[in-house]
């Protein structure tokens, strides 16, 4: 079953969230990549305000493709996400960033800000960007066009899907995942 989950993303949301979870996202979500995040981590460094509220918010880690005629973004497929690792627990600890999505492993110290500011790391599925980018009904650069994709863009978004990986009670996917796997290879090996 899937869980819907809305944006402002609450500390209450991400209590109730566990790894393994099927998540539907709607509302507001933020993009970002790397290069966008060493502004931002710039700012806090500064003392100056960010460029947007990331309060309770979600960041997407993707550089969308320009939209086609008529449409409102282009594929929009996660990237990697431990380049942003140098960056997220700051976001998290200092601005209320409550949630991430990309695609693979996060550093120890992303999981324990995850936990420590009881909030989430959601993946979503790498090859999919046309399917994920469906789900947005609305597009605008807000921060730094001079990066192109790696701009940061506001998304307003309909049941976006993703999965739950790193949950704030510890929960890990990708070990469990593994665990499990292996389980059953050595299970298959003993018969």
């Amino acid at each position: 079953m899937k869980k819907k989950i809305t944006v402002p993303f609450t500390e209450e949301q991400a209590l109730s969230l566990r790894a393994g979870d099927s998540v539907l996202i709607s509302g507001v979500i933020y993009t970002a990549r790397d290069a966008a995040h060493k502004r931002l981590v710039t700012l806090l460094d500064e003392k100056q305000s960010l460029p947007c509220d990331l309060k309770d918010q979600i960041i997407y880690y993707v550089g969308p493709t320009p939209a086609k005629p008529g449409g409102v973004i282009g594929s929009a497929g996660p990237t990697t996400s431990y380049r942003m690792d140098a960056y997220a627990p700051r976001l998290m600890d200092e601005v209320g960033l409550r949630g991430m999505i990309g695609k693979g492993l996060r550093s120890a110290e992303v999981i324990d800000a995850i936990e420590r500011n009881k909030g989430v790391y959601l993946a979503a599925i790498g090859g999919a960007g046309a399917l994920l980018a469906s789900t947005v009904t609305a597009c605008e650069v807000i921060a730094y066009p001079e990066l192109d994709s790696e701009a940061i863009h506001r998304l307003e978004v309909v049941d976006f899907p993703a999965v739950v990986v790193l949950d704030c009670h510890g929960g890990n996917l990708y070990k469990t995942g593994r665990d499990a796997y292996l389980e059953t290879v050595s299970e298959g090996s003993e018969k």
